[in-house]
């Protein structure tokens, strides 16, 4: 029998749930608060938590934090049961890596459907990953690409609309991702409240690396710069992988190398280079990550070419308007196209 465990403060709700549960042939725990329920989830591993936010000594966020660093507790599914409908409260929550969010007052078909759901959804990527074991064991992960069809034969996958963050900086980081499709930009924000981003990444694009060894938070924000579609393994999950596959450890050890001498190399140009060579650059990385071709569009707002570039967003559309006034480049609304690539490549 399956076991959910109830964290609610509400006596009434609390009991009435924990009742439907049960009537539903599930196992229910139930506390009546985030601290008690932390100690109960590392006690009895439920398979599943049902979990309210605004709630005494530690709030539902709270709650998901713990027991998401938690090595026993890690992997079970979490879903919000609140009474907050605000639009950024319920991407809060998802983005911190909840498995569902409902909203009170809830119909039991509801509830009954999103634990029955999400329970299967569970079993799914356990039997994955079980299968995913057995061919590390036997030594079936040869190279970088047979780990990223890895992540995309097992990994958990999750859609983010443009604009939406992926993880914030400060955020506990207890999964990698793969980019199946569209962009990404990681960043920081200056004391200045300003924007510096930091990386542009693609489809095929691993993101979301801080440390294997020690419990350290992301240090950059990444957000979605067109709908992307990532699949994430816990770190947990993707260490055990590279401790029997040496070969693959050093391909990605290679790889992520290459990316820090990309941001070494961007850093410098931002902290040396000319503005109209900055800006060029800039321009140039759009369409690489893109994968266009001269002559094809990019649709990119000023604001993210100038946060790359390192750039005063003004300085960058006088730039821009000079570019054009030459016949290096075209420009329609939002779009640039490149019409002399070698010129560009060699302004200085």
């Amino acid at each position: 029998m399956k076991k959910i465990l109830l964290i609610e403060d509400d006596k009434a709700l609390r009991e009435n749930t924990a009742e439907l549960l049960e009537l539903a042939n599930y196992t229910v725990y139930t506390a009546p608060n985030g601290k008690i329920g932390i100690e109960v989830a590392k006690k009895e591993l439920p398979h599943l938590i049902v979990c309210d936010i605004m709630m005494p000594e530690i709030d539902g966020y709270g709650v998901l934090e713990v027991v998401s660093l938690e090595p026993t507790t890690t992997h079970i599914p979490f879903v919000f049961l609140s009474a907050k409908t605000e639009y950024n409260e319920i991407r809060k929550g998802m983005n911190m890596g909840a498995d569902d969010y409902l909203t009170k007052p809830f119909e039991e078909d509801e509830l009954l459907s999103a634990i029955e759901s999400r329970l299967a959804k569970a079993e799914i990527l356990s039997t994955r990953i079980a299968v995913s074991s057995k061919k590390k064991a036997e030594g079936d992960i040869r190279n970088l690409h047979e780990l990223k069809n890895l992540f995309d034969d097992t990994g958990e996958l999750k859609n983010f609309k443009k604009g939406e963050i992926i993880f914030k900086e400060g955020a506990h980081s207890n999964k990698i991702y793969l980019i199946l499709k569209g962009i990404v930009k990681k960043y920081k924000m200056e004391e200045s409240g300003k924007e510096l981003i930091t990386a542009l990444l693609k489809p095929d694009d691993f993101i979301g690396f801080t440390s294997f060894a020690d419990d350290i938070p992301y240090q950059e924000t990444a957000t979605a710069v067109e709908d992307a579609e990532l699949a994430g393994i816990s770190k947990r999950d993707l260490k055990n992988i590279l401790i029997h596959n040496h070969k693959v450890s050093l391909e990605l050890m290679s790889l992520l190398t290459g990316s820090v001498a990309i941001i070494k190399e961007q850093l410098l140009q931002m902290a040396y280079s000319s503005v109209r060579k900055k800006t060029a650059q800039t321009i140039l990385q759009f369409v690489r990550v893109l994968n266009k071709k001269p002559g094809d569009a990019i649709k990119i707002s000023r604001n993210d070419l100038a946060n790359v570039a390192g750039i005063a967003t003004e300085s960058l559309i006088r730039t821009l308007s000079e570019f054009k006034k030459i016949g290096l480049i075209e420009i329609e609304g939002r779009n640039i196209k490149i019409l002399k690539l070698k010129e560009l490549e060699e302004i200085e």
